[in-house]
């Protein structure tokens, strides 16, 4: 491709289209609604000097401390390891490794380890606490953590160690049922930072990996289609098993962390559940009447051009998986909320059982976000500690009621840009810029 060719491919994604442009007078307008809506929802935008003079001291001498670890903990570097995420991310919380091997596929998701820094004696994880999750407005984050973190010693760089927290999993090649799971802290090296677009394209031309990647750039290529088989298997196994997928339609980028992701966090509460019997943070999602399922199922029948497979009555998430294939991509949204109108809201609980409806998953919790929820900061200690805190009821609750606000103030602030003549999507996928 050339580069003007490149140039004009550019144009046609958010980064080729540049910020989103505003006026002084409006930026004015935005952080006056914003800093309404946290005091109104109670989100501390600032963090107190303690905490960011403790995380500041927590990211010095990075390279020597993680020297010291080494003896202590599990040694992957050497193998080929990588994350994937969106261009404009600042931090790579996350990465994955895979080998397959002749009876049986071994699939590594490494999570930066937070817990070495921020432990429960720290006015950071107070601090983490009192937040709870990090909230997302089209444009703005409020950060759980003091983003020095996600952005030096809890980012996985290219070619740097980094302490993790990995979870192990030994899967049958032809159910993928869990074989073997092991979690325990590592030192591991990545080797390359995906954007989704450059794991498309590795994906579709594996020879022009080497144009994509300096180093390790076959290897990689390889990789990367062993585990978008895996994504694919695993996903469509979901949706056999039953579990709601409202978006159908996702790219495979999107598609191999999505499942590796959900893999993992199964996997991890799998673990304490039925192996160490202990009580998490799990993720409690109930199921809705009869009747609410049936008036969702006859909203959506109702659309134009929508129809329900006759077989699928019975079973509303397959109902929904099966309509969604085949619908107009003008009613996907229609459908989505037709069903998310009827869902109950999830909550974090100490005890799993009831499990995770739209899932269908008997047991299921998170794990694999320790740097923007504090049920996988929580969940982390748990694991490595094997303690419970004594206030996990207290913190439950607190998880549940401030996710709840972040995205009640979300929806608020997308509802204002609206009204000032913004497009959440455009501000959200392309940030501001505030012009004369």
């Amino acid at each position: 491709m050339t580069a003007q060719e490149e140039e004009q491919a550019a144009a046609g994604t958010p980064e080729g289209q540049g910020p989103v442009e505003i006026d002084e007078e409006l930026a004015r307008h935005l952080e006056n609604k914003r800093e309404e809506l946290f005091e109104k929802f109670e989100i501390p935008d600032a963090f107190p000097p303690e905490v960011l003079q403790e995380a500041e001291e927590r990211t010095e001498d990075v390279r020597s401390e993680i020297e010291d670890e080494i003896d202590e903990r599990r040694d992957l570097r050497d193998l080929t390891t990588w994350t994937t995420d969106p261009i404009d991310a600042q931090d790579f919380d996350d990465a994955i490794s895979i080998e397959r091997r002749d009876d049986e596929i071994v699939l590594w998701v490494h999570i930066a380890d937070v817990t070495h820094y921020v432990t429960p004696d720290t006015a950071m994880w107070n601090s983490a606490v009192e937040r709870a999750n990090t909230v997302y407005l089209p444009g703005y984050t409020v950060h759980m953590l003091p983003p020095i973190l996600a952005e030096t010693v809890c980012s996985l760089v290219p070619n740097e160690d980094r302490l993790a927290h990995t979870v192990e999993m030994h899967l049958d090649p032809e159910n993928l049922s869990y074989e073997n799971i092991e979690i325990y802290k590592s030192v591991i090296r990545s080797d390359a930072r995906l954007t989704y677009t450059e794991a498309e394209r590795l994906l579709d031309e594996p020879e022009t990996a080497a144009d994509v990647l300096e180093d390790q750039s076959v290897d990689l290529a390889e990789k990367t289609q062993q585990v978008w088989e895996l994504a694919d298997q695993m996903h469509d196994q979901r949706k056999e098993d039953g579990s709601l997928v409202l978006n159908p339609r996702r790219d495979r980028a999107h598609t191999i962390i999505e499942e590796c992701m959900l893999k993992a966090n199964k996997a991890v509460t799998h673990v304490l559940m039925w192996d160490r019997g202990l009580e998490a943070m799990y993720r409690v999602h109930p199921q809705p009447s009869p009747d609410e399922w049936s008036e969702a199922l006859q909203e959506i029948q109702d659309l134009d051009g929508v129809s329900i497979p006759g077989e699928a009555w019975d079973d509303p998430r397959m109902a929904v998986n099966a309509t969604l294939e085949d619908a107009p991509k003008r009613q996907l949204d229609k459908i989505q909320w037709a069903v998310m109108k009827v869902m109950p809201r999830a909550k974090y609980m100490n005890d799993p059982f009831g499990g995770h409806h739209a899932l269908n998953f008997e047991i299921y919790g998170h794990f694999t976000s320790p740097i923007r929820r504090l049920s996988d900061l929580i969940n982390h200690w748990i694991v490595h500690t094997n303690d419970v805190p004594e206030d996990l009821v207290a913190l439950c609750d607190r998880a549940s009621d401030k996710q709840q606000d972040a995205e009640q103030c979300e929806r608020e602030y997308k509802g204002f840009l609206e009204e000032v003549g913004l497009d959440p999507a455009a501000v959200n996928n392309r940030g501001i810029e505030v012009v004369d």
